[in-house]
């Protein structure tokens, strides 16, 4: 359920990691029929290359925000 995971971290719930961040946005994201892969990618993502990945596929998002 993202919204409501988008929903639960606005308000400030659930993560001490994303109460910090509020309000969040919702920029991107992808679907998976594994759970395994699902993680396997968040942990990319939250690495140097991985980081450096979305902001190359998100570069003009950012300069609008």
């Amino acid at each position: 359920d993202l919204k409501g995971r988008i929903r639960r971290h606005n308000s400030g719930e659930g993560s001490e990691y994303t109460k910090n961040g509020i309000p969040w946005k919702l920029l991107y994201y992808q679907a998976f029929l594994d759970k395994k892969d699902a993680y396997a990618e968040e942990k990319f993502l939250k690495s140097g290359r991985g980081r450096d990945r979305l902001k190359y596929l998100l570069k003009n998002t950012m300069k609008s925000l």
